[in-house]
């Protein structure tokens, strides 16, 4: 079965056919990275012109790399839920009309749930039940994922997504969008140990986290040692912060794989990219004896692999669309 997706939930126009929601036909991403670069990240409205210039020929060119017409589709998968409302406009309305036109059925998708599928195309022999770390620039969830499209929420930020901390203290040092990125790579050279953060705690839940103090410490440390005179060398508060983030992650992913008698976690979202966060996992499920899966590092930002793949298995549990869906920008993983 071969289904196409499409994705325009932030600054990314995809589209990609995944054949039975493994085997990858074609992917492909027209990047908004450079233009939005120069205001030091997503500017909304300009994400929305561009995914209209850019999608006809997104697509076009995703059927025509899997070697295959739009009847040869079995279902359009899209992205709807969540993401910047125009953005994923775009993407929505142009699926339902290539649905209306074609009569191939139409497939919504929650963006979350196919950062989670990535995971599907990456490693073959995946099945739920397992329980997956989604963090990325918006979002910071710890999901009991029991069956393709059954999911439970342990645990989530309430306030900060971890992405969206890394990019906060990338801009405070000085470094260009995407902030979260390159401090991952100039952390490398730095010393973890060199700047204490606090270990923030939520009271009434364990599973949930909390980024935004971190973010502050970071911002106030920046600024004092400014008013000194003093240097705070990049590397350094990169590698410290960025240790104090994914510590939270994983001690957190870990009490609730303990509390839940897992077996296997999965890494998912842009943040699973992070070269600590995927090290410091790789570690503690080594030692407590438990399966890791991450996506492939081209699978881990937004692309439209990851929403045909989880289309997939929506489409076999008997989610259809017709041309009243709308697009949402705010929406739990939970909701049908």
């Amino acid at each position: 079965m071969k289904i196409l997706g499409i994705e325009s939930s932030c600054d990314e126009t995809a589209a990609a056919v995944v054949e039975d929601g493994r085997r990858v036909l074609s992917n492909v991403i027209a990047s908004q990275v450079e233009e939005h670069k120069i205001y030091g990240g997503v500017v909304p409205e300009i994400a929305s012109r561009r995914h209209t210039e850019a999608i006809c020929g997104v697509v076009e060119k995703a059927l025509s790399d899997a070697g295959c017409t739009i009847n040869d589709i079995d279902a359009i998968a899209v992205t709807y839920a969540p993401g910047l409302i125009g953005a994923l406009l775009v993407g929505v309305n142009y699926a339902k009309g290539l649905s209306y036109s074609t009569r191939i059925p139409l497939v919504p998708v929650h963006h979350l749930r196919g950062h989670i599928a990535a995971n599907y195309i990456s490693n073959e022999e995946l099945k739920p039940p397992f329980i997956s770390l989604v963090v990325s620039g918006g979002h910071s969830h710890i999901i009991n994922v029991k069956d393709y499209t059954v999911f439970e929420i342990i645990g989530r930020t309430r306030d900060d997504a971890a992405g969206e901390a890394m990019d906060k203290a990338a801009r405070t040092v000085g470094l260009p969008y995407p902030g979260g990125v390159n401090l991952d790579k100039i952390s490398v050279n730095g010393d973890e140990n060199k700047y204490k953060f606090p270990v923030p705690k939520v009271a009434d839940s364990k599973y949930d986290f909390s980024f935004s103090g971190l973010k502050t410490v970071a911002v106030n440390l920046v600024h004092n040692a400014s008013q000194k005179g003093e240097e705070v060398k990049a590397e350094d508060l990169g590698a410290s912060f960025i240790k104090a983030v994914t510590d939270l992650l994983v001690s957190h992913t870990m009490e609730a794989v303990e509390d839940f008698n897992a077996e296997k976690i999965v890494l998912a979202g842009g943040v699973s990219a992070n070269s600590r966060l995927r090290k410091v996992m790789e570690e503690k499920c080594a030692g407590k004896g438990v399966e890791l899966y991450k996506p492939e590092l081209k699978y881990c930002g937004d692309n439209a692999a990851m929403i045909a793949s989880q289309g997939y298995y929506e489409f076999l549990a008997g989610k259809k669309s017709d041309l009243t869906l709308n697009a949402v920008a705010s929406m739990p993983i939970t909701e049908e």
